[in-house]
């Protein structure tokens, strides 16, 4: 089923200031929220909530949202999302949470101590219009979170005690019950003694300090495939942060700008270049080298061809970059009509027009700047 659009699910107009679309959230959080809705549909409801509201919130994913819709964030097969937003999940909205439910909700039992994936992480290249055209392996600087690999994520120290923690008993979680003008409600929290983790040490790994995980500068290779265009994105699986608890790491997501070319114009996978023409070469055809992407190329312009007559390359585009095919290169004849004429060359156009049949007089002749001075000198006389 077609997702619908985050601004119907919060029912407020594409205009809606942040405001308006917290506002319009605690109203469906508190209708639709799964310890206050047992309806079946509730938490399902729930999460779509949930889900436009992490983006619509978001100034950065507002506006990828804006421009593309739901295609600025697929292509995660499901899991996980744009930016390290959890999709599909209850989400973490401290604040918001505890001002509707008075901290009476937390996550609705969700499992701490279950894989989390890591969060998804997005860059942009800048290429050549050739690299787009043909595709390049790039190497992308970025930074991202790894395991540690001193303690191997486990957060203590390498050949210290690690046990379950007393607080929670190795479950990672807390319960509270707490009675709210909803009745009561039991609040489940992760375990602030571990973390969510169920275990604790005593002696922290020296490296990354107990976090299980370090912040690192890595260059990743990237495929750019042949055929991309500007503003579309590139997936590298499991490239982004790393996860926690065994879960899988994130992706990286590169969008591609691609720089423009001095003498091709891309219209999907069609290149267009305009090659300049003399008139003489126009009236009585010639051959010209046109350059393409694939070298130069022989295109005949016939006798009479007149301005802005394109002529087709067939094959000498772009090559689909889904591989459906490639396209075509257009070459636009840019008829020129020379500015400075010698008395030869006039005299020779004046014999032409004579044979045409051609009325060219000597007002004509002088061309537009001479007929502007004559108009001027007049203007003079009469006053």
């Amino acid at each position: 089923m077609a997702k619908r659009d985050y601004y119907e699910v919060l029912g407020v107009g594409r205009d809606a200031t942040d405001n308006e679309i917290k506002q319009a959230f605690r109203k469906l959080a508190r209708k639709y929220h799964p310890d206050v809705n047992k309806a079946p549909e509730a938490e399902e409801k729930f999460k779509e909530i949930n889900e436009a509201y992490q983006v619509l919130s978001n100034a950065d994913a507002r506006a990828k949202y804006d421009q593309f819709g739901h295609a600025a964030f697929d292509g995660t097969s499901g899991e996980g999302g744009f930016g390290g937003f959890d999709f599909g999940g209850f989400g973490d909205f401290g604040s918001i949470f505890e001002d509707l439910f008075g901290g009476a909700f937390t996550q609705g039992g969700r499992q701490p101590r279950g894989p989390i994936r890591g969060t998804d992480l997005q860059t942009e290249i800048v290429i050549e219009f050739e690299e787009a055209a043909f595709g390049v392996e790039k190497e992308i600087p970025i930074n991202r979170v790894e395991t540690c690999d001193h303690c191997h994520g486990n957060g203590a120290e390498p050949g210290t005690p690690i046990r379950r923690c007393p607080d929670c008993g190795g479950t990672g979680q807390v319960r509270r019950t707490q009675q709210t003008f909803l009745g009561q409600m039991v609040n489940v929290q992760a375990c602030p003694r571990c973390r969510g983790e169920g275990d604790v040490y005593d002696t922290p790994c020296k490296r990354c300090n107990g976090e299980k995980v370090l912040r690192k500068n890595r260059k990743v290779k990237i495929n750019v495939p042949q055929g991309i265009e500007s503003g579309q994105r590139i997936r590298a699986s499991g490239q982004g942060d790393a996860g926690r608890r065994g879960g899988p790491a994130g992706d990286l997501y590169v969008y591609v700008r691609v720089k423009p070319h001095k003498l091709f114009t891309r219209k999907g996978n069609d290149v267009y270049i305009e090659v300049p023409v003399s008139f003489v070469q126009a009236a009585l055809g010639t051959e010209i080298e046109v350059p393409t992407l694939y070298g130069p190329v022989k295109v005949q312009i016939p006798p009479g061809t007149q301005p802005e007559t394109s002529f087709r390359l067939k094959d000498k585009g772009i090559s689909d970059v889904r591989g459906y095919g490639k396209g075509d290169q257009y070459v636009l004849a840019k008829v020129t009509v020379p500015t400075k004429l010698s008395e030869e060359q006039k005299a020779l156009l004046l014999q032409f027009a004579d044979i045409s049949g051609e009325e060219v007089t000597d007002q004509q002749s002088k061309g537009f700047f001479g007929r502007v001075k004559d108009a001027f000198d007049g203007l003079g006389r009469h006053g």
